[in-house]
């Protein structure tokens, strides 16, 4: 999803457009990827190279299974009984290797990875980027806490929407859902410039009705989106 200058100039009109009615400010910013995931097809990999292995064993494993572990020849003697369980043992863990190597490349589709990594998680981290963009970007610095940032990320499609404490104190939180829903929509649909302007637009109207402008009304955030 490229974003050409025109697409950051409508961006940010909207938000100046916005900005005319309320003493607020509003940010936006656009990650491509809050997270690697690497840790989590990590953690499935070695998972599945511990558990799925232990399958094999009710079934009589031993080293014979695997080509060059087996040599073809009955261990009778007792002194060789060493010499058979660390053949199996090295077949085994060969196995284990295989399960865990090929299950990290399963789990490195980003599209099986996302459906591996718990919501939870998910949630988790790009609320995470959100917050730490939130202040990157000075938005607790406004004279009245005022900062709204509209957050998406793309690879993991959730948007988060943050206004500092000025405004929590007066605004419902569940009054952003439809900003939101809207962006949501435009980013579904392969319309990230409307869906963004249309955000904005609707904090906006939020902003406006509880707070208004003032006489002077500075522009304390530049109007503008970030694309990381």
């Amino acid at each position: 999803m490229k974003f050409t200058a025109d697409d950051h100039a409508r961006i940010a009109g909207a938000i100046a457009a916005a900005e005319t009615r309320t003493s607020g400010e509003i940010f936006c910013v656009l990650a491509r990827q809050v997270s690697s995931y690497r840790d989590i097809s990590l953690g499935w990999a070695a998972a599945a190279a511990l558990i799925l292995p232990l399958a094999l064993v009710p079934f009589g494993f031993n080293a014979a299974w695997l080509p060059g572990f087996g040599d073809g020849w009955e261990i009778a003697h007792l002194a060789a009984r060493e010499v058979s369980v660390g053949r199996t043992l090295s077949a085994y863990a060969v196995i284990q290797v295989a399960v865990f190597l090929g299950v990290f490349m399963l789990t490195s589709i980003p599209a099986l990875r996302r459906l591996v990594t718990p919501r939870s998680v998910r949630r988790a981290r790009v609320r995470r980027v959100a917050l730490s963009q939130f202040l990157a970007h000075g938005l607790q610095r406004t004279e009245g806490r005022t900062g709204v940032l509209i957050f998406a990320a793309l690879s993991d499609r959730q948007v988060e929407v943050i206004a500092d404490q000025g405004i929590h104190a007066r605004v419902d939180s569940d009054v952003w859902a439809e900003a939101v829903a809207v962006l949501v929509s435009g980013l579904r649909s392969n319309r990230p410039v409307e869906g963004f302007e249309q955000a904005i637009d609707l904090c906006g109207t939020v902003l406006a009705d509880h707070f208004p402008p003032g006489t002077q009304n500075p522009n304390e955030i530049a109007d503008r989106l970030v694309v990381i």
